[in-house]
């Protein structure tokens, strides 16, 4: 019997239901993680349905999930590392239910796992691919052209930059990061190293950096292939805060600016100081470009934000219309709503700042768990 429902017990990856979330199918998710970790973080989709009942709720049986489980959908069931929700699955499977997944490798390879989508338009010939990690909403991208590639904001699952590199035969000539990171791992030094590249950092948030980058400052253009990359300083975040202007026609604005929000100045310590530097940047430097560059930020804070395909993307002039943080005029105003709408700091964020500054070494788990959980980079709007 054991072997009848390992076999029909299915296996869903983390790619399999990004591209539904990225779809629109509907997937019934159970939740048996504990209820904190799950009011923190989960699974979200614009037709995904999803109940928390935690794993030691149901280890004396599954009835009580079974009667909110509805008949003819594909059921997911999930868990933090892949173990309860195969034990789970397998119980409701033997209850008669079918079509019933687990997720593998849990909520951590949720986390992980990145989906390159393809930004249209770049005029040079060139490419432009943002990678949407999906289940923490951070976004890095690749820049491509003539065979070469440089990575902005990678995040720490190195090879899955390395193996989209490699089947397109590219060579990774630099990795960039816009700040010094407090909400994830950066993985633009290991990349780096690992393939031979330059790595570059802004200065102004490498004054306590244990090892060796190149100074990222304006006017310290970067060519990738026919492609300009062209750093714009855009302090507010971080001291050090710079934005990319790629081929002309893209703002890639780190944690400066998102689609529906505004990066917090908080993640150092130093809010009162750098929020002005925050209204400078969005309210007079940003607001001295091309209003038709298309803004590509570092991370997303709701599955609204996605486009087609996944595409986290807004056109400025658009967002200068339409996105809160950038509408307050009045400077009072504006400090008074960025101090009282700052969401909780990120688990370990300042584990994760050491992390990036080279003075600690964690393991590889101990990073996963440093990073697990939402991205809070962002200042909420109530």
């Amino acid at each position: 019997m054991a072997t009848a429902v390992a076999t029909q017990l299915k296996p869903m990856t983390a790619a399999e239901v990004t591209k539904m979330v990225l779809n629109k199918e509907e997937l019934f998710i159970l939740d048996v993680r504990e209820q904190t970790q799950f009011s923190d973080w989960r699974i979200e989709g614009e037709s995904i349905d999803i109940i928390n009942i935690p794993y030691f709720d149901l280890l004396d049986g599954v009835d009580p999930a079974l009667d909110k489980i509805p008949n003819g959908k594909k059921i997911l069931v999930v868990c933090a590392k892949e173990g309860s929700s195969v034990f789970i699955g397998e119980q409701i499977v033997e209850s008669g239910r079918d079509n019933i997944h687990y997720l593998v490798g849990g909520m951590k390879a949720w986390s992980e796992y990145l989906e390159p989508v393809k930004v249209e338009g770049l005029k040079s010939g060139g490419s432009l691919y943002q990678f949407v990690r999906i289940g923490k909403g951070c976004l890095s991208y690749m820049v491509v052209s003539n065979g070469e590639a440089a990575v902005i904001d990678t995040l720490r699952m190195t090879d899955q930059y390395e193996n989209f590199a490699k089947e397109n035969n590219l060579q990774i000539k630099h990795t960039l990061d816009t700040h010094l990171h407090a909400d994830h791992i950066s993985g633009g030094r290991q990349l780096a190293e690992k393939v031979g590249a330059t790595y570059w950092l802004p200065p102004k948030d490498a004054g306590e950096v244990t090892f060796e980058y190149q100074a990222l400052e304006e006017g310290n253009n970067i060519a990738v292939g026919n492609i300009t990359i062209k750093p714009i300083y855009s302090p507010g975040h971080t001291i050090g805060s710079t934005s990319f202007i790629v081929d002309d026609q893209f703002l890639l604005s780190g944690d400066i600016l998102f689609v529906e929000s505004i990066g917090r100045p908080d993640l150092a310590g130093k809010a009162e100081d750098w929020v002005g530097d925050l209204r400078e940047t969005l309210y007079q430097c940003y607001k001295g470009l091309s209003e038709d560059l298309i803004v590509l930020p570092a991370h997303f804070g709701k599955m609204t934000e996605l486009g087609a395909g996944g595409l986290v993307s807004g056109r400025l002039g658009d967002l200068y219309q339409n996105n809160p943080g950038l509408n307050i005029h009045d400077e009072n105003e504006f400090r008074k709503t960025v101090s009282e709408n700052l969401p909780p700091q990120p688990n370990a964020y300042q584990e994760i700042r050491q992390t990036n500054m080279g003075k600690i070494q964690p393991d590889e788990e101990e990073q996963r768990e440093m990073e697990i959980g939402p991205n809070r980079c962002a200042v909420h709007d109530k």
